[in-house]
């Protein structure tokens, strides 16, 4: 059930949080320089901020849902490597007996 577009979509998130982490910390140095909040400088400096991470705030809201997608996807798919979940636990190797705490 592995859809093509999440290669595309996965890409566009990495790249946005990319962004998103560069601006974040240009905010940060900028914001050593202003004034204190509330200030017209203070407020138009933040506006800006705000303004530069629209776009990559939008592709994670319109592509955010194929990181659910592909957990769901994952969850639900037989895989060779690995076993079939157990409801019990598996022996651990080396321990015939359970241990009293």
């Amino acid at each position: 059930m592995v859809q093509n577009r999440w290669g595309y979509q996965l890409g566009v998130l990495r790249d946005a949080l990319d962004q998103l982490n560069v601006l974040s910390e240009e905010w940060l140095r900028t914001k050593e320089t202003l004034p204190g909040p509330g200030t017209a400088t203070f407020d138009d400096a933040l506006a800006e901020h705000h303004a530069e991470c629209w776009s990559s705030l939008d592709d994670w809201a319109t592509h955010a849902h194929a990181l659910r997608d592909i957990n769901s996807a994952a969850r639900y798919a037989s895989s060779p490597l690995a076993p079939p979940p157990t409801l019990t636990a598996a022996p651990s190797p080396g321990r015939a007996t359970p241990v009293r705490r």
